[in-house]
């Protein structure tokens, strides 16, 4: 396994670019290359420094708990401690809930080290498109090389439970009734990954970016692209975890659904749409996920990997849970309401798709790549002829055009829209689904933050300019 210098193998490419500045994407200029040194060394805390992130490596599990519970044994409402005398009943309840409906069985051990093997064993030997990433600083700028499978490897998944619910080898309707005990492993794993790498990073003398400080460089991470053969992990676990469990605890909430009422809700077909609609995108739109921030500068560590582990699918999905165990009555809506429903699930995947298209195909334009992949759906306006962009000194172009030129997070917005309808699609019956999009707000914002931050300090006056361009950070005319 290689931490973070794969060698040639495993997809590590030096290209033979001029060094001058001459804008093609590729290499920095001189001085860009001294910004790039100092962005690619520790600065400063962020998350609030190692107190900051304890509390969230112990606070963020925690409320996961407690919104599961509140959702599965409350009805859906937020409880709390009547006094103060109740507040050491109410966490030992709490506590119960979890030690007897959330325990780590081997039922759920055998469910998900099953689907990470699995989903392993696919990413490797599936076929798949080659994709070179941008030019890494802290590799030299050397390029890596993906193997971009997941969308071959997500329909084989799908055939293959299939397979296993009719043939009543795997129902899939005892993943939704497992939801607890799936979490806990799901965190198990979470932690037990981010200290690992942490370890074997440091081990092997290839960390970067360290700040020193233990908990701290666990939650940031220490290695950059860590891999397995020709499978990058970080990529792989992107994708292939947490979007595969969010679409199958849909379906096996629909699949719930049928066998207790003999049909399926428009809510919950509402819900496997939309997480098709983004485990689908995922996979035809793989080769882009090598141009982003997530990949080119964000280390593997406990940020990335319990998220993608247990955050998203276990705390994304909340309206599911609720769904396959209410009566459908609670949250009926009249035709008007489903059609708008619909109509703005749609709309949104419409701009986030083009949107995250548009900006991806640049950055492969700016590396002389014209040629690009194609997997269903592709959607009108997804790649932009001859666009408009501000040429930084830095040597990179910072796109102006498509839906880019009335926001600098068009994507972000889209993809809050999409978040807030996996709550609207119960309505009013309980706050704990609207969890999803509360917390994404803040995750962009912050998000946001810390990129505008960076490249203010990238690319300086051209910075400056192309603000001046694209005036809105989120919604246009608004903010």
């Amino acid at each position: 396994m290689s931490a973070v210098k794969p060698n040639q193998a495993d997809g590590l490419r030096q290209r033979n670019v001029a060094t001058n500045g001459n804008g093609n994407g590729w290499t920095p200029t001189d001085e860009g290359r001294k910004t790039d040194q100092i962005l690619d060394s520790h600065v400063e805390y962020e998350f609030g420094g190692p107190w900051g992130v304890v509390a969230i490596m112990t606070g963020f599990p925690a409320l996961m708990y407690y919104l599961w519970a509140c959702l599965v044994f409350y009805d859906g409402q937020l409880v709390h401690p009547t006094s103060m005398d109740d507040i050491q009943p109410f966490l030992w309840r709490i506590w119960e809930h979890i030690r007897v409906d959330a325990s780590p069985n081997a039922y759920a051990w055998k469910v998900y080290t099953g689907l990470i093997v699995y989903q392993l064993f696919l990413a490797w030997v599936v076929p798949g498109y080659i994709q070179e990433g941008l030019p890494v600083p802290s590799l030299g700028y050397k390029t890596l090389v993906y193997k971009c499978n997941a969308y071959g490897s997500i329909y084989i998944t799908m055939i293959t439970a299939a397979v296993l619910h009719t043939t009543g080898i795997f129902r899939m309707t005892e993943i939704i009734d497992n939801f607890g005990h799936l979490m806990t492993v799901a965190m198990i794993y979470g932690f037990g990954v981010s200290f690992g790498m942490y370890f074997l990073t440091v081990a092997t003398g290839n960390q970067i970016r360290m700040s020193g400080n233990l908990i701290y460089d666990v939650f940031m991470g220490a290695c950059l692209n860590p891999r397995i053969g020709p499978v990058d992990l970080k990529m792989w676990l992107e994708v292939r975890i947490p979007w595969v469990i969010v679409f199958f605890m849909s379906v096996s909430g629909a699949c719930k659904q049928y066998e207790q009422y003999g049909y399926v809700t428009p809510n919950m077909s509402f819900m496997c749409l939309a997480t098709w609609l983004y485990l689908n995108a995922c996979g035809k739109g793989e080769e882009l996920i090598p141009q982003t921030w997530d990949m080119f500068h964000e280390k593997w560590g406990f940020l990335v990997i319990f998220w993608n582990f247990a955050g998203v699918p276990f705390s994304y999905i909340y309206s599911v849970v609720y769904m396959a165990s209410h009566d459908p009555s609670k949250y009926r809506f009249s035709t008007l309401g489903y059609a708008a429903l619909y109509t703005t699930l749609l709309t949104a995947y419409y701009i986030w798709d083009t949107a995250m298209s548009q900006k991806s195909r640049f950055k492969l334009q700016t590396q002389g790549i014209t040629s690009y992949r194609r997997t269903f759906p592709q959607l009108p306006w997804g790649t932009i002829e001859n666009p408009s962009y501000v040429q930084t000194a830095h040597g990179n172009r910072l796109l102006t055009d498509g839906w880019w030129r009335y926001s600098r997070k068009p994507n972000y917005v889209a993809d809050w829209h999409m978040s807030l309808t996996w709550g609207l699609v119960i309505g009013t019956a309980s706050p704990i689904p609207y969890f999803y999009s509360v917390f994404f707000i803040v995750v962009l914002i912050h998000r946001c933050g810390r990129d505008f931050e960076r490249c203010a300090m990238k690319y300086g006056k051209d910075w400056e300019r192309y603000c001046s361009i694209v005036k809105y950070k989120f919604i246009p005319g608004v903010y």
